[in-house]
């Protein structure tokens, strides 16, 4: 028979592996697009979304650009027309990772940090279906 704790602790460990699983895959997806991926990833599983966090996105030319307030804007604007492009593609690999639905997705890149973060809303609360096995 198994104990609570055990039943806890698989779903914790489901839990860690399928976000893990996103990290890894976002980061490839990005590094295949762009050439090179964030430097770290970290993605969380709460309730009904799935939330991302890319630390290091920013390239060397990039980086240069948002020292001044025009080329910080430009590359805002450029980050968003590209995530515009290939937002499919990020809602596909939630939705093959998670076998959830994405219903919307959002995304904002801080130039100040160099950091962007990526919300996912799926279907379903994927956290308490975890939580439940």
């Amino acid at each position: 028979m198994i104990s609570k704790w055990e039943e806890y602790s698989v779903a914790v460990s489901t839990k860690k592996k399928i976000e893990a699983d996103l990290s890894e895959a976002f980061i490839k997806f990005q590094r295949d697009l762009l050439g090179r991926g964030p430097q770290e990833a970290r993605t969380y599983i709460v309730g009904d979304m799935v939330i991302s966090r890319f630390k290091g996105v920013l390239t060397v030319e990039e980086r240069h650009l948002v020292t001044h307030d025009k080329g910080r804007r430009i590359v805002k604007e450029m980050r968003q027309v590209l995530r515009e492009m290939y937002s499919q593609e990020s809602e596909e690999i939630v939705q093959r990772i998670t076998g959830c639905k994405v219903l919307s997705s959002h995304s904002d890149i801080s130039t100040k940090m160099g950091e962007r973060i990526e919300v996912f809303i799926i279907d379903r609360d994927l956290e308490k279906i975890l939580e439940d096995k």
